[in-house]
């Protein structure tokens, strides 16, 4: 059985990823096999929290992403479930799923990241765009009143807005029964701006998935990244910073192409960063 860990972003918690987990289980049980992977017995896909959010939101974050890969390392244990795992990650979490594969590089077998950023290779401009400030200080200012907090963070990651109302009755409800505090949010947001990766490409495979209407983060960020590592990047065209909420069909698709062309050394590998889904 392959293990899947899906990792989500700042102040947010396994169920803003919607119907991804299931979609992406059903997929990779469907995935005929090929040259780099088989899936000869059913997929288990494991949504762990970062500490301060959902499940752990009574829990102190830490000030540091390395704190946060020692407990996600620890969860991932006491779930029973036996790496090396595949970890599809956003945001803070793929900071978080960057420095454990580097870290624990035994225990990563994949890396899916999603409109993530880390130093060196992008600017803090880069990481968290200019335009953004605003929206920010908004969602801070009114971080008790989940219907303007939500809709603020709605309109600043979201670009399909078809089912607005849903979304934040749904994500409403979610606030209010697992609610992140003010001061773990700032916590994991200076956590996030002072992760630094190491310059080395992780040793599996990764794939970078990123979207070119990113209101939050520029997109310029994981082209960068994939870049320094020779890997797979594709780009969406519309979707916004939370890109398994705008185009979750797409996203499994990526991967599941992804995940049965055949194995190739990075060094010898054709550019791949320029590859596009319109």
């Amino acid at each position: 059985m392959s293990t899947w860990i899906l990792l989500r972003g700042l102040t947010r918690e396994a169920r803003h990823w919607g119907a991804l987990p299931d979609m992406l289980r059903g997929a990779l049980d469907g995935t005929p096999q090929g040259a780099s992977v088989t899936h000869a017995a059913p997929t288990r896909v494991l949504t762990i929290d970062l500490p301060g959010n959902g499940e752990y939101a009574n829990l102190r974050a830490p000030l540091d992403v390395a704190g946060m890969v020692d407990f996600v390392r620890a969860a991932a244990r006491a779930s029973g479930a036996a790496g090396p795992y595949c970890v599809l990650a956003m945001s803070l979490g793929g900071m978080v799923a960057t420095c454990w594969a580097q870290r624990h590089p035994a225990e990563i077998a994949r890396l899916v990241l999603i409109n993530t950023s880390m130093r060196p290779f992008s600017r803090f401009d880069e990481r968290l765009r200019t335009q953004a400030w605003p929206g920010l200080a908004h969602i801070a200012s009114h971080w008790r009143d989940a219907r303007a907090a939500e809709e603020a963070i709605h309109r600043l990651t979201c670009n399909h807005r078809d089912a607005v109302d849903a979304d934040l009755k749904d994500w409403i409800a979610i606030r209010e029964s697992a609610p992140v505090s003010r001061a773990n949010a700032l916590r994991q947001l200076l956590a996030a701006a002072r992760f630094s990766a190491g310059r080395q490409r992780p040793a599996c495979a990764t794939l970078v998935l990123s979207s070119r209407e990113d209101g939050l983060v520029d997109p310029a960020c994981s082209a960068a990244l994939a870049a320094a590592w020779s890997a797979d990047h594709w780009r969406h065209a519309w979707a916004g910073h939370d890109l398994p909420h705008d185009d979750p069909v797409w996203t499994v698709e990526r991967i599941g192409a992804w995940l049965v062309q055949p194995t190739v050394d990075p060094d010898l590998e054709n550019e791949q960063s320029d590859l596009t889904d319109e």
